[in-house]
């Protein structure tokens, strides 16, 4: 005698369902419905989420027609991500800082050199210029950090002399096709810190581009 099917709600979940899922929190964040720490609890949640039941309650209080048609994560993160346009080449502090956030433009290639300063890159809200990009870190007696969100895969190395180069990624594997951000580091006397983290701030956040 044959088994009776597994019910739905006990069904494993797939990447897509996670992501389709984290795309209805994000709007709803957008909307002012949730707060950002109950986005960054929910989506935290909907990563580690197993089955269909362990997802349904995460949008339980949400309505039902708040979400839009959800892309394919893929083409999702090529069109928010990838533009085409010319972004930014350069960001140099030298006894001093550069600090890029919020939304602005990064170039194919990328140079991030610090000098007895800093300099942090957060790509979560980023345009990207093309779909591979490449980050050329330097640090002397100085830092760069660099966060990646986790709708780009994420390809680090380098090497530090009398520094350190740290890679850390706990963010969920990016969806198959996503941009690919390379990181190549060399500290000397300083440090470089690569992160790949979950984008924590809907994609309606609001703010100028800078390029």
């Amino acid at each position: 005698m044959s088994e009776p099917p597994v019910p739905e709600e006990r069904r494993r979940a797939s990447h897509a369902d996670r992501e389709h899922v984290v795309e209805q929190l994000r709007v709803a964040a957008g909307d002012g419905r949730l707060t950002f720490e109950e986005l960054e609890e929910r989506i935290d949640a909907a990563y580690g989420a197993r089955t269909y039941a362990e997802l349904e309650p995460l949008t339980r209080d949400l309505p039902a027609n708040q979400a839009p048609v959800v892309q394919p994560a893929t083409e999702r993160s090529l069109a928010t991500r990838v533009t085409g346009k010319p972004g930014r080449r350069w960001s140099v502090a030298l006894l001093g800082g550069v600090d890029r956030r919020s939304r602005w433009r990064v170039g194919s290639t990328h140079s991030a050199v610090a000098m007895m300063g800093g300099v942090d890159l957060d790509l979560r809200e980023a345009e990207l210029e093309s779909e591979q990009v490449t980050i050329w870190a330097l640090a002397m007696m100085g830092g760069v950090d660099v966060i990646v969100p986790d709708d780009c895969e994420l390809d680090a190395s380098g090497f530090g002399l009398l520094g350190g180069f740290d890679e850390h990624d706990k963010a969920a594997p990016p969806p198959a096709g996503a941009p690919v951000v390379r990181v190549r580091g060399l500290a000397l006397m300083g440090g470089i810190d690569v992160y790949r983290k979950a984008r924590t701030r809907p994609d309606s956040a609001g703010g100028e581009l800078t390029q």
